[in-house]
């Protein structure tokens, strides 16, 4: 493949990966992150949903790359701090010829499951937030999207998920996806009222995404295959840790995402 692109999504400047041919820096909301300072591709050029990334995270730039990337094999997210790792270095991103050789046998590169162990990812999803979108969210896919409902009830009971929104997909099979995620979203959004939301609460689609990401692969049956990620800084495991207890009990306003 000539052209891969990675987009690495990111609110503020931060330090990227040097592969400036394979890495695509994307600032995300970039009317209200802007600063003069930061060189990277704006997710407000072109056709966009820019406006919505305090409701819809890095799936602003997933929309930006589907609307305005054209001339590319195969395009892939990660995070600013959160990377797929090389397989012969543990923190060293993944190289362009490693993308290569995976794609040559799947279609879609995944980060490994997250696995709750004593949760599903519907109680989960339930004890981390407020539990209406997702109602809403199943009773849209029953109605409308009838073909996934099963996958979708698969994906709720069971206790692991591909989370992040994070992926490297090739070209057709990204619009593909693409076209299904901001499809559902966008008729999910005419059905709830986020705007009593706090501010974590609102970026109600882009949790809701990463559940979604494996319905539409269990659906459509998509060959994918894992590899590791690695975070930069601060994995803040202790706090995760005291978030998960509290959720527990009923907390629900507590930070996920760190």
């Amino acid at each position: 493949m000539s052209s891969i692109k990675i987009m690495v999504a990111a609110h503020k400047k931060f330090p990227m990966p040097e592969n400036k041919d394979l890495y695509l820096p994307v600032l995300v909301g970039a009317k209200r992150n802007y600063k003069r300072d930061i060189y990277f591709q704006r997710d407000d050029e072109g056709e966009n949903i820019s406006e919505k990334n305090s409701n819809y995270n890095e799936l602003t730039a997933i929309y930006w790359a589907w609307k305005n990337l054209k001339s590319v094999e195969a395009i892939g997210l990660v995070h600013y701090r959160r990377l797929f790792a090389s397989d012969r270095y543990k923190n060293v991103p993944i190289t362009k010829n490693e993308v290569e050789e995976l794609l040559e046998n799947n279609s879609v590169i995944l980060p490994k499951k997250r696995n709750y162990y004593i949760e599903t990812n519907e109680s989960h999803y339930i004890h981390a937030h407020n539990n209406v979108p997702l109602n809403e969210l199943k009773q849209l896919i029953k109605e409308n999207y009838s073909e996934y409902y099963k996958s979708f009830e698969e994906v709720m009971g069971s206790h692991k998920a591909h989370m992040f929104n994070m992926f490297i997909m090739k070209k057709p099979v990204f619009d593909n996806y693409a076209s299904f995620i901001f499809s559902i979203l966008s008729d999910l959004e005419k059905r709830i009222d986020i705007s009593s939301f706090s501010i974590q609460e609102a970026r109600v689609y882009g949790y809701l995404s990463e559940l979604l990401m494996d319905v539409w692969i269990k659906k459509n049956k998509i060959d994918y295959v894992e590899v590791p990620w690695y975070q930069l800084g601060d994995k803040h495991l202790a706090k995760k840790m005291i978030s998960f207890v509290l959720r527990k009990f009923g907390f629900k306003d507590i930070k996920t995402h760190f």
